[in-house]
């Protein structure tokens, strides 16, 4: 275990995701502490506008309740070095024009962290760096761009567990505080995901959200039709008991996923 000590904020929308960065970094080394966690650019500008000298390093997501992280650099001064962590790698170019020395794509491993502390730890003991090795770090995620996606669940079947690749997969709906796997072959299993969550892992190409309760494979889809209040419903190429609508401000954005544009 290392002995690196930090002062850590997390900006970070979800509280599992940040509970596991949380351990993680206790895990690498006992004497990072974490000062505060932020769940959206309002909570964290003001956070770093009345707490910022207290700590050493932010880690920040990008996509927040209330906008992108981005806004924060606007709102107030950000003087400390940041690791940014999303599911996105499209905003790895903006993330180095501001005060970042990594950028990992999550689901974040701990082997991902600790690459990221190492970086961390070779660099100045100011926790400053210079212009050749932030190009340096710029160019190692820009030769590198493509975004790998989850391809596979584990679900548990009585006492046994199996693995489903997402070509298997149907949709995924959300009942209450649970979630749903639902295969092609009409099988049901509960799944430890947010529907936000699976938003960050699944290839956005396969798998599109059309409302609060639905998240859809682009091979489960019969048929669509106008619906009521200039909506869609969407009807699965298997008998489904619920219906499946995409949400009016989805619409449009629907239309260019259907049609191959994202």
């Amino acid at each position: 275990m290392s002995t690196l000590a930090l002062k850590v904020l997390i900006v970070e929308d979800e509280q599992p995701a940040a509970e596991k960065l949380e351990r993680y970094l206790k895990k690498y080394s006992a004497d990072i502490n974490v000062l505060g966690i932020a769940g959206s650019v309002k909570e964290a500008t003001q956070w770093l506008d009345e707490n910022q000298s207290t700590i050493d390093l932010i880690f920040m997501d990008i996509q927040l309740t209330d906008g992108l992280s981005f806004q924060i650099f606007q709102e107030v001064k950000v003087e400390k070095p940041v690791i940014f962590v999303t599911a996105y790698n499209e905003f790895a170019l903006d993330a180095f024009k501001v005060n970042s020395i990594d950028y990992l794509l999550k689901p974040v491993t701990f082997t991902d962290l600790s690459a990221s502390l190492k970086k961390l730890e070779s660099l100045s003991s100011q926790l400053r760096w210079n212009d050749s090795k932030s190009e340096k770090i710029v160019s190692t995620f820009t030769e590198n761009p493509a975004r790998v996606y989850k391809n596979r669940f584990m679900v548990k079947l009585g006492d046994h567990i199996r693995s489903l690749t997402t070509d298997q997969i149907s949709l995924f709906f959300a009942d209450g505080r649970d979630v749903y796997l639902v295969t092609d072959q009409l099988r049901k299993f509960i799944i430890d995901y947010t529907l936000e969550s699976l938003e960050e892992v699944l290839d956005p190409k396969q798998f599109y959200r059309v409302n609060r309760s639905y998240i859809i494979s682009i091979h489960a889809i019969q048929d669509v039709v106008i619906y009521s209040s200039s909506r869609l419903k969407i009807t699965p190429h298997f008998k489904w008991e619920g219906e499946v609508i995409v949400s009016r401000e989805k619409v449009n954005e629907f239309k260019e996923w259907f049609d191959g544009v994202h």
